[in-house]
């Protein structure tokens, strides 16, 4: 519940600030009146995503059981590349994002009735696609064995309700929060959820025959933390942790987290380093200029 509550809140969370600045944008620029044009992108955006997230659960049912498990292993690593984009992208464009808006906001304001509204629309609805595709996928791996997937979908609707209670007091000015700091350690979480779903994913894939190795043990761990247990719950729920992981399933999350964990950490620490300016350099008495 707690992965899928960060999942929403972050996602949402982007979301909402796109729209707060759209909106604030227009208000300041005495241009309330396009407003509703706004509105009408992101009711869209949203039915779109709501849509999306029924045909990824369920689209599948009628399948046969190894071709749920292709599409779901399938999906799931999709789900972790859009997920990985998203959190690099968010940490080198959060400074730049609101300007892009803004100029998108005078041009589309200028053109055709219809054009505020795609920007809003698309602004909000690639993060919902995104949100529902990864919602969708962790929401598989936290369940897998259980076949309860209403406490992870809970989590992640109150991940976005409250996301939505902050989108609207960043707007009205209520609450400052320091917004990097929030993405680096939300998107430094995201990568260990992001490579439980990769294993989840392999996992699917060995289920369906396409990836060999189903019954090739890395470690089974079963009879320490069992499944249905209280620690092995909360393991599977925030991390995807399963007692039971193939080699293929471990050698998948090592290189997926390792490298992308040290590469996310390098450009954040890189991008939060101040620039020194480079001292003039002093000729040393006696010397010619």
């Amino acid at each position: 519940m707690l992965a899928n509550y960060l999942i929403g809140l972050r996602e949402g969370l982007e979301a909402a600030l796109v729209v707060s600045i759209l909106v604030a944008y227009l208000v300041k620029s005495d241009r309330r009146h396009l407003i509703p044009r706004i509105w009408i992108g992101v009711g869209i955006a949203v039915g779109i995503s709501l849509l999306f997230g029924a045909i990824l659960t369920f689209g599948p049912k009628g399948l046969t059981f190894e071709a749920q498990e292709a599409i779901g292993g399938i999906l799931s690593i999709v789900a972790v590349g859009f997920v990985t984009w998203m959190i690099f992208w968010m940490a080198s464009a959060a400074a730049s994002i609101s300007g892009e808006l803004k100029a998108a906001v005078d041009k589309a304001a200028d053109a055709k009735p219809w054009s505020l509204m795609v920007v809003a629309m698309l602004a909000v609805g690639r993060e919902g696609l995104e949100t529902a595709l990864f919602i969708w996928a962790a929401t598989q791996a936290s369940t897998r064995g259980t076949g309860s997937s209403v406490v992870p979908l809970i989590g992640a609707l109150l991940g976005l309700l409250t996301a939505v209670v902050l989108g609207y007091l960043f707007y009205s000015g209520a609450v400052r929060i320091n917004l990097t700091r929030f993405f680096t350690w939300t998107g430094a979480f995201l990568i260990i959820v992001a490579g439980g779903v990769l294993a989840y994913g392999i996992h699917d894939l060995q289920e369906a025959g396409i990836l060999p190795g189903l019954n090739n043990l890395a470690f089974d761990v079963s009879h320490v933390i069992a499944p249905t247990s209280l620690p092995g719950t909360l393991l599977k729920g925030v991390f995807n942790f399963s007692p039971a992981t193939t080699w293929l399933e471990a050698i998948a999350w090592v290189a997926y987290v390792v490298p992308t964990m040290i590469i996310f950490l390098r450009r954040i620490r890189r991008r939060s380093r101040p620039a020194k300016a480079a001292a003039p350099a002093v000729p040393a008495s006696g010397t010619r200029p």
